[in-house]
């Protein structure tokens, strides 16, 4: 079953409608400590499969990268384990920064 992708535009309405949506960064922490989105929690990559029970089933889970690539494995991973409420943000937090808030830095 192929992951949903989401939009920037679209992530920002799901925000804005759902506030429990629950924001899994994926990125090193360099990269989280320079640039986020407000609200999201920070598991890179290669400690998702230590750190699954950290991510709910029961809420919709925005899987957030650079852009894109290592949030669509993350997103892999976690269906794989059983997760169904899953989308990848399409074109990561540089699409974000462009797209929905520019007070985020670019890098």
């Amino acid at each position: 079953m192929p992951i949903n992708q989401c939009t920037p535009e679209q992530l920002k309405q799901h925000l804005q409608d759902d506030p429990s949506v629950f924001l899994l960064d994926v990125r090193e922490p360099h990269e989280f400590a320079y640039a986020k989105i407000a609200g999201s929690v920070l598991i890179p990559l290669q400690q998702i499969p230590a750190r699954f029970d950290e991510v709910p089933a029961d809420r919709d889970v925005v899987v957030i990268c650079h852009h894109g690539m290592r949030s669509q494995q993350a997103c892999n991973f976690l269906q794989h384990s059983g997760l169904q409420r899953l989308f990848n943000l399409k074109g990561g937090i540089d699409a974000w920064s462009v797209t929905c808030d520019p007070s985020v830095p670019r890098y």
